[in-house]
């Protein structure tokens, strides 16, 4: 499955440099004025995966390789969208088309600005809360025209119909839309599919300067929830133009361990609860996208329907364990490798190999 997450916030609070540090190279334009963005930028970026370098070791020695095998990890695709002004509900600024994008996306990367530059025109940003209320307050105020269409439709049952009264009267209230306690199944799936901006996951990113970005122990460093993150965009842009050692050594003297952008990448992934399960052989080593509490059958039909349909049973083992018995035949001598069925449910990091008919 392909994940989409949106990049929003207020106009030259950063969104296009995060967009270009991602992309590790200049894409989009960063410019010095509001709606530098218009169309929106897209780009494809692979979620780092130090597994699937060892994995390939480990098959390059097994099947006697000159060469390791191709890796292929997975991938998250990034929107960089137009600013958001006040009055986007209402077609202020580029609202209409701001708000069309976000509603394509699963998952929304909200930049708010928390750096100082006399030299970037603020547009409207006053400080990371206000600018926070601004834009959900617009989110807010498009749900509720959405949900006056959605109310009037005449094939909604009861139960359906109160999970919209619900929403309504917490968007009303200026609340989040988060828990609503739906219990049912079907009810909770028809819920998170609706065409609504509210209800979609959301990372804040705190972009500050470039001085504070080692300062990981500062108060907003301290006190970040799990929904949050602390970076510099234009910190990260730079790090993008350099070698990989480069990057490390620079980072290590900032005391970082990991760029911002890779635990940007990896939050999101888990702020939508997907995990990644692994393929290990001569012709590739590759990480695939499930969301987390997905059985076998249908982690299976990720790497092709037929495979989902005609599924047997899987060949599995966590990454850890083939580690320790640093091959698969080793594995499977020792005992280590299980044979699961239709209901097992598939975790984080099994390297997993599908039995199908034909």
């Amino acid at each position: 499955m392909s994940l989409k997450v949106g990049i929003v916030g207020l106009p030259n609070v950063g969104k296009s440099t995060l967009f270009n540090a991602l992309l590790k190279k200049r894409v989009a334009l960063s410019a010095n004025y509001p709606f530098a963005t218009v169309e929106p930028n897209i780009g494809v970026v692979a979620v780092p995966d130090e597994r699937l370098e060892k994995l390939a070791e480990l098959v390059k020695a097994e099947e006697k390789m000159s060469s390791l095998p191709p890796l292929v990890p997975a991938v998250v695709e990034f929107v960089d969208i137009a600013g958001l002004v006040k009055g986007a509900a209402q077609g202020a600024g580029l609202g209409n088309q701001f708000l069309s994008h976000i509603r394509e996306v699963d998952a929304i990367i909200h930049v708010l600005r928390d750096f100082e530059d006399p030299n970037v025109v603020k547009a409207g940003a006053e400080n990371p809360d206000s600018d926070k209320s601004v834009v959900e307050t617009e989110l807010g105020l498009a749900d509720l025209q959405t949900l006056e269409k959605l109310t009037s439709d005449k094939t909604l049952d009861s139960g359906k119909l109160n999970i919209l009264k619900k929403i309504k009267e917490q968007l009303n209230l200026g609340n989040k839309i988060t828990q609503l306690g739906i219990g049912d199944t079907q009810l909770n799936n028809w819920f998170t599919h609706l065409p609504l901006l509210s209800i979609k996951p959301v990372l804040y990113v705190y972009n500050v300067s470039e001085e504070n970005y080692g300062q990981i122990s500062s108060d907003r460093g301290k006190n970040v929830q799990a929904n949050e993150l602390v970076i510099s965009a234009k910190l990260e842009e730079e790090l993008a133009d350099l070698s990989e050692e480069e990057r490390k050594q620079y980072l290590k003297e900032l005391g970082i361990e990991q760029t911002g952008l890779e635990r940007l990448i990896q939050t999101a992934y888990k702020l939508l609860g997907l995990i990644s399960f692994l393929t290990a052989g001569p012709k590739e080593v590759r990480a695939w996208t499930i969301k987390k509490g997905t059985r076998a059958p249908q982690a299976a039909g990720v790497i092709h329907t037929d495979f989902e349909k005609n599924f047997i049973r899987a060949q599995v083992i966590s990454y850890d364990e083939l580690l320790v018995h640093t091959s698969q035949s080793k594995a499977k001598e020792a005992g280590k490798v299980r044979t699961e069925g239709k209901d097992y449910e598939i975790r984080d990091g099994d390297v997993v190999e599908f039995l199908v008919s034909t």
